[in-house]
């Protein structure tokens, strides 16, 4: 049965495989390594995102968040740039997984000297396609920028933190000085998917 609550299994999925992995482990070598297959098999398909959450905005990236694990372990966010859209250089705080499911973003890391400075480590940048997953954290690099590397359609990808992204106090920095001033997110939609809705497929096994 073709229902949005059966499309949306991928990431149903996902998320108790990602329940699981914080339950066993904190250590962010390991949630790193096992979050990125277990990403990169989630994004590995793109027929999953419901249409409410896949939505650019003509201004603004958007930030739709698809799930907040109850003790803050993680999130799962779906990021929609318009084109043309950019972020400001910001950081993360936690340790961080992004997945291209649609489309491509390019990404500039930088390193910030101990006055205070942005060295970029890439001028040209990083770029991602549908399947590639990189990671951020403190600890691997946690400085960078991202935007939408298509001019004239929007892009999406999947993003899990180690906390609730959108209520941690997090930086974007001056890309002269240098200097930090703290922000904090949030997320673009009070809305979030209805992953455990499965009576429509569990009423045509009755009905079978």
């Amino acid at each position: 049965m073709d229902t949005a609550t059966d499309r949306i299994a991928p990431l149903r999925d996902f998320i108790v495989a990602m329940t699981q992995l914080v339950g066993r482990s904190s250590e962010e070598a390991t949630l790193l390594r096992e979050g990125r297959t277990l990403l990169a098999q989630l994004i590995a398909r793109d027929d999953w995102l419901p249409e409410a959450f896949a939505q650019p905005h003509p201004q603004f990236y958007q930030q739709y968040l698809l799930h907040a694990d109850p003790l803050g372990r993680f999130s799962v966010v779906s990021f929609v740039w318009g084109p043309g859209q950019r972020t400001p250089i910001h950081d993360h705080t936690v340790w961080g997984l992004i997945g291209m499911l649609r489309g491509a973003e390019r990404g500039i890391r930088y390193r910030r000297e101990a006055d205070g400075r942005l060295l970029p480590l890439d001028e040209a940048g990083a770029l991602l396609e549908p399947g590639d997953v990189e990671a951020v954290s403190p600890t691997v690099g946690d400085i960078h920028l991202v935007a939408n590397a298509i001019a004239d359609q929007p892009s999406i990808s999947i993003h899990v933190y180690g906390a609730n992204i959108g209520a941690v106090v997090r930086h974007v920095f001056d890309e002269r000085s240098g200097e930090a001033k703290p922000f904090v997110s949030g997320y673009s939609s009070p809305v979030v998917p209805n992953l455990w809705d499965r009576s429509a497929a569990v009423r045509a096994t009755v009905a079978d």
